[in-house]
């Protein structure tokens, strides 16, 4: 009885086991964040007709000699993502401490107390004496670039006229998703008349890119690996 239950209770971890590996073979497709959501422009509230004329200014946002350059909210803005990072960090560290102490064989009226008779010659002289030393080496060198475009919208104008911009692509490709979402704030006057700006030019920018599918996965350490390479493994 004991034997079968055993063996029911074996089958069923399997097939858990079993089930839990299928879900992480089935990639999940990127949802868009809310966090860098494409912002509408205000509906303008054109005023009432007051004459006879077909042409009226007021249904007419955009003038024929007016600049293009996104300065509203709503507008949208091409960012050409020009990112090269480069770091490279190394340290060496090396300790080292001895200590040593002696307790001569205690005097009493002027004449040491004698050894104990033994089998080892006892004495009450002590000596001792420490050891410890530590030698750490570490190095990090890390290169990431980064080429492209992202178009985005708007989101607020500032009181000094820098406009708050954010937005994201979201790709599908034949391996797996990529996204990439950046967002920031930027000065007009640094937009150029084909309506650009660099990626650089954008101050608190937060850019984020990553991906999910065969690739992602292929590249990605396993939970195992994880642990032995955490700092909660002992050795």
């Amino acid at each position: 009885m004991i034997q079968t239950i055993w063996q029911v209770a074996m089958k069923l971890s399997t097939t858990a086991m079993i089930c839990v590996a299928l879900q992480a073979c089935v990639s999940k497709p990127i949802k868009p964040d809310p966090a860098f959501a494409i912002t509408k422009p205000q509906p303008a509230i054109s005023p009432p007709i007051s004459n006879g004329s077909i042409y009226q200014v007021s249904r007419f946002a955009h003038s024929l000699f007016a600049d293009e350059r996104a300065h509203r909210v709503g507008d949208v803005l091409t960012v050409i993502l020009t990112e090269n990072t480069s770091s490279n960090k190394s340290s060496n560290t090396s300790t080292k401490k001895e200590n040593g102490i002696t307790i001569p064989n205690p005097t009493v009226f002027g004449k040491q107390l004698p050894q104990f008779k033994s089998p080892y010659d006892l004495t009450l002289q002590q000596d001792l004496s420490s050891t410890q030393e530590f030698t750490g080496e570490g190095s990090s060198t890390q290169t990431n670039t980064l080429t492209g475009t992202v178009t985005v919208t708007v989101a607020e104008v500032l009181a000094n006229g820098n406009l708050f911009v954010r937005g994201e692509k979201l790709l599908t490709l034949n391996q797996g998703d990529e996204f990439i979402r950046i967002s920031g704030v930027v000065r007009q006057r640094d937009i150029t008349p084909d309506n650009t700006v660099q990626s650089t030019q954008l101050a608190n920018v937060r850019l984020v890119y990553g991906g999910t599918g065969a690739l992602a996965d292929a590249n990605a350490n396993g939970w195992m690996g994880r642990f032995f390479q955490s700092k909660w493994w002992p050795f």
